[in-house]
Protein backbone atom coordinates (compact mmCIF):
# COMPACT_ATOMS: atom_id res chain seq x y z
CA UNK A 1 0.00 0.00 0.00
CA UNK A 2 2.93 2.51 1.01
CA UNK A 3 4.73 1.64 -2.59
CA UNK A 4 1.42 2.57 -4.65
CA UNK A 5 0.99 5.77 -2.57
CA UNK A 6 4.99 6.37 -3.45
CA UNK A 7 4.57 5.50 -6.93
CA UNK A 8 1.72 7.94 -7.20
CA UNK A 9 3.35 11.05 -5.71
CA UNK A 10 6.60 10.35 -7.87
CA UNK A 11 4.34 10.21 -11.36
CA UNK A 12 2.73 13.60 -9.67
CA UNK A 13 6.21 15.02 -9.03
CA UNK A 14 7.47 13.90 -12.33
CA UNK A 15 4.93 15.44 -14.50
CA UNK A 16 4.56 18.45 -12.60
CA UNK A 17 8.25 18.92 -13.38
CA UNK A 18 8.47 18.18 -17.27
CA UNK A 19 4.53 19.89 -17.69
CA UNK A 20 4.55 23.09 -15.16
CA UNK A 21 8.29 23.49 -14.29
CA UNK A 22 10.43 22.75 -17.21
CA UNK A 23 8.50 25.24 -20.01
CA UNK A 24 8.06 27.91 -16.81
CA UNK A 25 11.95 27.62 -16.12
CA UNK A 26 13.06 27.71 -19.90
CA UNK A 27 10.54 30.99 -20.80
CA UNK A 28 12.05 32.84 -17.73
CA UNK A 29 15.47 31.89 -18.76
CA UNK A 30 15.04 33.41 -22.03
CA UNK A 31 12.95 35.98 -21.38
CA UNK A 32 15.77 37.12 -18.70
CA UNK A 33 18.23 37.08 -21.20
CA UNK A 34 16.69 38.93 -23.92
CA UNK A 35 15.58 41.62 -20.78
CA UNK A 36 19.04 42.09 -20.16
CA UNK A 37 20.79 42.52 -23.64
CA UNK A 38 17.58 45.16 -24.02
CA UNK A 39 18.90 46.82 -20.79
CA UNK A 40 22.42 46.19 -22.19
CA UNK A 41 21.69 48.28 -25.69
CA UNK A 42 19.63 51.19 -24.10
CA UNK A 43 22.88 52.14 -21.53
CA UNK A 44 25.81 51.14 -24.13
CA UNK A 45 24.12 51.75 -27.11
CA UNK A 46 23.12 48.70 -30.19
CA UNK A 47 26.16 46.83 -31.00
CA UNK A 48 28.83 48.20 -33.53
CA UNK A 49 28.03 51.90 -32.63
Amino acid sequence: MNQDINRKDELKAFLLITVVLAPVLAVVIVSGFGFSIWISQLLMGPPGS
